[in-house]
């Protein structure tokens, strides 16, 4: 059913959390200067930007295309594929990169299969790099499923990882 005047909030997909995206751009009047605001709901309500939403949103908001997807992946907190059930986070500060964060990488990619910024097949993990994660005195530094991991080890940060993916905590 396309979005009509009749339903103004009936997205063609049937898809709740549309009208609930609309009722966000609705609230700032659909205003460009809301943007960020509305991509932060957007990624709250689907997980991720894809494409088809970006597109939605720029027509919504009468933007360009070319600057909704250049604000989505000029900020790190927006991603434009699905998150893993877990992410893992390596530092590559210096202070982290120094004391060995290149081969926590290394290990992790070469163990899960799986590409910095990538998640793995089944979607269990992202693997994604960090500039700074501020923890320099506990370096290399490791952030799994929000929980900081300082003195990190390949050993170490495997059986971490591996305790995120049988237990989930």
């Amino acid at each position: 059913m396309p979005i009509t005047k009749e339903n103004p909030n009936k997205h063609p997909s049937g898809d709740q959390r549309f009208r609930m995206l609309t009722a966000t751009m609705k609230r700032y009047q659909y205003s460009a200067d809301a943007l960020i605001e509305v991509l932060h709901q957007a990624q709250e309500l689907f997980g991720y930007l894809e494409e088809d939403l970006l597109l939605y949103i720029a027509h919504s908001l009468k933007l360009p295309p070319s600057r909704v997807y250049g604000v989505a992946t000029f900020y790190h907190f927006f991603s434009l594929k699905q998150k893993g059930a877990h992410t893992c986070a390596v530092c590559m500060g210096t202070a982290c990169y120094v004391k060995g964060a290149a081969n926590l990488l290394a290990t992790l990619e070469q163990r899960y299969q799986v590409q910095a910024g990538e998640t793995t097949s089944n979607n269990q993990l992202s693997l994604v790099t960090a500039r700074c994660l501020g923890a320099c005195g506990i370096a290399p530094a490791v952030v799994v499923d929000g929980n900081v991991e300082g003195h990190q080890t390949a050993e170490s940060i495997v059986h971490r990882v591996e305790e995120c993916l049988h237990h989930g905590s």
